[in-house]
């Protein structure tokens, strides 16, 4: 694992080490971790959103398309249904 240095002004140490202290991380370092990981995530869903956007319409979601899920689980959680 590699170390990276950082600087923080004294009222987000403090932050951060009130939240280590709730007890909710071992550490200021897996703190910032985790922080950086749900960044991550965001900017993935973000990008999958964008995409979707982009993607043009894919269909109309009415009753009949929420029927056709529907039936389409049963299928798939009754034992002996090819899927």
């Amino acid at each position: 694992m590699s170390t990276m240095n950082i600087s923080l002004p004294d009222s987000l140490k403090s932050f951060v080490d009130e939240q280590v202290s709730k007890g909710a991380y071992g550490t200021s370092s897996e703190y910032v971790r985790e922080l950086i990981r749900k960044d991550a995530d965001r900017l993935h869903l973000r990008s999958l959103l964008l995409q979707g956007a982009q993607s043009g319409h894919g269909g109309t979601a009415d009753a009949a398309y929420f029927e056709s899920l529907r039936e389409r689980v049963r299928k798939r959680a009754t034992p002996g249904t090819s899927k």
